[in-house]
């Protein structure tokens, strides 16, 4: 059960880490099919993670109360109840932990990929896969500039 705040119990793990585990006022998510934001209430839900940002508003953490955080991941998928919201994501960095050069190369990488796919459609499904979340990390890595 939740507090009186109507805060959101916000959770982003990965198979390497904990990212976090804070209260928040809503969270934004890069669902599959496009962004969606999470305030206390929501109807439970299952949804697919694409690659984007999460974005905190009004996170309660001793770090930066009340700023928005960020945070970029990469696929997986998100569990929302209506007082916690679990975040299962195959990577997730904060945008200084960004490698913008390795994301260009993985940018690039993903191009070369779809111009080479020819007649598969798994091979640009891959391709676009990989365009998606290096387009991410550095529209993520940019703005933190």
């Amino acid at each position: 059960m939740a507090d009186e705040s109507n805060s959101l119990r916000v959770r982003l793990v990965t198979p390497e880490r904990i990212l976090f585990d804070t209260t928040a006022d809503a969270v934004e998510l890069p669902a599959k099919n496009g962004y969606m934001e999470v305030l206390y209430g929501h109807a439970p839900l299952m949804a697919e993670l694409g690659a984007g940002d999460v974005r905190l508003h009004g996170a309660h953490n001793s770090d930066s109360a009340g700023a928005e955080q960020i945070y970029n991941v990469s696929w997986g998928f998100v569990e929302v109840l209506p007082d916690r919201v679990t975040i299962l994501a195959n990577d997730a960095l904060k945008p200084e932990e960004i490698d913008v050069p390795r994301a260009e190369q993985q940018l690039e990488r993903g191009q070369k990929e779809w111009n080479d796919a020819g007649e598969s459609e798994e091979k640009y499904a891959d391709a676009l896969h990989r365009i998606a979340e290096a387009e991410a990390k550095l529209a993520t890595a940019q703005e933190k500039y």
